[in-house]
């Protein structure tokens, strides 16, 4: 036991070790109810993948107090974190996987009951520049920016991380949740009635932006990036689960550890098997999982991740969308220690290392998806736009191309970025418009859209 709660001394006198727990104590079997996302791709380092790959029960303990012990492992799958909240509140759920907002939210109810309590034990992953919510409109919209939502129609998740991000957005336009039409829709309704146009505005978590980009049905007009603060997921458990078994804590930290080195291995063949599994394309997966992608999949619990998460409650309380919250009773890093230390890593070095994809993708190639000849590199924008009008003429068909944002270094489908030819004939490529304009302006360059800075390249 490496917390010791079932420890036996082992000096003992007959009468005293009779009154003690033998080691057949668990040899029963252990009921381990997890909520987790498949619609959400932060949380598959914690959920879908562990759970396909059965990568829980490869490090569940079988030894010590829990010889004999099984196992009965049920997950279940939620659209967003506020249900998988409430779920862990009635018993039924002993681990969540969820978004910052969510995972706040999750403490600051438990902590407002009497006795019940959950911990923070890790993360899941993170964009550093907040990458993962996004606010969307119809593919055709003329609305171009926040400002301009002000009296319309926009619908959210309740509760969810893209909730959060939604109530920051609209503060720092000088707006609020009075001043536009709010509805409470979830994930696949809100994408569905952008496609149809019976929204004006959807705010939603990863990946669905990317899904309607991807789709052609929708255009991103706010990305999390904007509010400047970092996008994270977090797993958190009932204490009094945590409390009698953390072992099984630390074995499913130890399974995200695994489920990190299986996306790393081969990028592309994990997109195509989370497909899948999840229904989502794999080349919105790929946008997230790639080098360069939008997610770094790290499980510890920096310092910064729980400043970051204090000043999302401090929206919330703000807001009155969420009770108080005692970080200091709520954050608990003796597991994920524990699974680092279990797996021979240097948890001080990991928990130190953040990658700002500004600098992190300086440099790295545009990318082409070829649907026969896999992915394919091009060290500049021009050679890239070379190799799609090139492709486009001899009729191959393309899966996906990706660029970079040149102001956050944020990975982007080619065809929804905007192009900026400069004099030198150089481009730039950017994920709104607004900044496309303003750097146009200032190079006396000209923007353009993909279809277009494709036929420049090919004239």
């Amino acid at each position: 036991m490496i917390f010791g709660h079932l420890a036996v001394v082992t000096i003992l006198t007959g009468s005293v070790a009779a009154l003690l727990p033998s080691v057949s104590a668990l040899a029963e079997t252990i009921d381990i109810g997890i909520g987790h996302q498949s619609m959400c791709t932060d949380t598959y380092p914690g959920g879908i993948i562990v759970e396909q790959l059965k990568l829980l029960e490869k490090h569940l303990p079988h030894d010590g107090d829990y010889a004999g012990a099984t196992y009965d492992i049920k997950w279940d799958d939620y659209a967003s974190g506020g249900p998988i909240t409430n779920q862990m509140l009635a018993e039924k759920l002993d681990i969540g996987v969820m978004g910052d907002y969510p995972v706040i939210v999750n403490g600051a109810k438990f902590q407002a009951t009497r006795s019940l309590r959950s911990v923070l034990v890790a993360t899941t992953g993170y964009n550093l520049r907040g990458a993962g919510n996004a606010i969307v409109v119809p593919a055709a919209s003329t609305i171009y920016s926040i400002d301009q939502l002000r009296g319309r129609s926009v619908s959210t998740p309740f509760g969810s991380a893209a909730w959060g991000m939604l109530v920051k957005a609209l503060g720092d336009a000088h707006l609020s949740l009075d001043d536009i039409e709010l509805k409470n829709q979830a994930p696949s309704v809100g994408a569905a009635n952008i496609a149809a146009g019976k929204i004006d505005a959807h705010a939603d978590f990863c990946p669905w932006s990317e899904i309607m980009e991807y789709r052609g049905t929708g255009r991103k007009i706010y990305d999390g990036s904007q509010t400047g603060v970092p996008y994270l997921h977090g797993v958190v458990v009932r204490k009094d689960f945590a409390d009698k078994y953390p072992e099984i804590v630390v074995a499913f930290i130890e399974a995200e550890l695994d489920a990190a080195q299986w996306l790393k291995q081969n990028p592309v063949a994990a997109a195509e098997q989370l497909e899948k599994w999840t229904g989502v394309e794999k080349e919105v997966l790929y946008l997230y999982y790639s080098p360069g992608g939008h997610l770094t999949v790290d499980p510890t619990l920096k310092a910064r991740w729980i400043d970051t998460l204090k000043f999302d409650q401090g929206v919330l309380e703000n807001a009155k969308l969420s009770p108080p919250l005692d970080f200091k009773s709520w954050v608990d890093d003796r597991y994920i220690r524990k699974a680092y230390s279990a797996e021979h890593l240097d948890y001080a070095a990991e928990s130190a290392r953040i990658v700002d994809p500004l600098i992190a993708n300086r440099g790295r190639p545009d990318e082409i998806w070829h649907a026969r000849d896999g992915i394919l590199s091009y060290p500049t924008i021009s050679d890239f736009l070379r190799a799609v009008a090139k492709f486009e003429a001899t009729g191959a068909k393309l899966n996906a191309t990706y660029v970079y944002d040149h102001d956050t270094g944020l990975k982007l489908f080619g065809k929804t970025a905007f192009y900026v030819a400069t004099p030198d004939g150089n481009y730039a490529t950017f994920l709104r418009k607004g900044p496309a304009d303003a750097y146009a302006a200032s190079v006396k360059g000209k923007v353009l859209t993909f279809k277009d800075a494709v036929a420049g390249s090919a004239s």
